[in-house]
């Protein structure tokens, strides 16, 4: 059962941010406060999912074929996360 529930949580994260392709689209989305905020909450989630999904893989044992694609395809989610909130935060430092 737990494994179950952890599995359909991760799965439920890996098309969640292809939503953003869809808010993108409207004219609020595109103006300068909101875009930069949309960006980071989306990276922040993408890199959330990466580290719950490897959590879940790890620690608490489950690995079934479907938490295996999980695991590549959220953690390629982390990976961009931290290169897009790298590309954020970078040229605010500098």
């Amino acid at each position: 059962m737990k494994e179950n529930l952890l599995t359909g949580i991760c799965l439920a994260m890996v098309p969640l941010p292809w939503t953003i392709l869809y808010l993108r689209q409207s004219t609020w989305a595109l103006e300068s406060p909101v875009a930069e905020i949309m960006i980071a909450a989306y990276a922040l989630f993408m890199i959330f999912s990466g580290g719950f999904t490897i959590w879940a893989y790890t620690k608490k044992d489950v690995r079934n074929g479907l938490m295996k694609a999980c695991v590549i395809i959220n953690s390629l989610y982390g990976a961009g996360g931290i290169a897009v909130l790298g590309m954020m935060v970078l040229p605010l430092v500098s």
